[in-house]
């Protein structure tokens, strides 16, 4: 009997479009109520996009309205900020 290989689920990065592990990304969730937050654990509910744990993708992202495009939504440039934040003080 040969052990059954686990699929790994792979994610595109909003930023640098490259395709990583699941578990390397960072998921930017918008909530049933309809707010924008970056889940570091991936576990909360709702629609999600994905980017690498790297400033520059997000802001990359952010340049281009990918993010708001994926969780169709339009995202307030206060909550990019935010975002920009959470992650420089994640990446220290």
């Amino acid at each position: 009997m040969v052990a059954k290989v686990k699929k790994i689920p792979v994610r595109q990065c909003l930023g640098c479009n490259e395709h990583k592990p699941k578990r390397e990304m960072l998921r930017v969730v918008r909530s049933p109520e309809g707010e924008i937050s970056l889940d570091f654990v991936g576990k909360k509910s709702g629609r999600g996009a994905y980017i690498c744990k790297d400033l520059q993708c997000l802001k990359k992202a952010r340049k281009s309205r990918r993010i708001d495009k994926n969780l169709e939504c339009s995202i307030p440039e206060a909550v990019y900020d935010a975002m920009e934040e959470e992650l420089a003080s994640y990446e220290e």
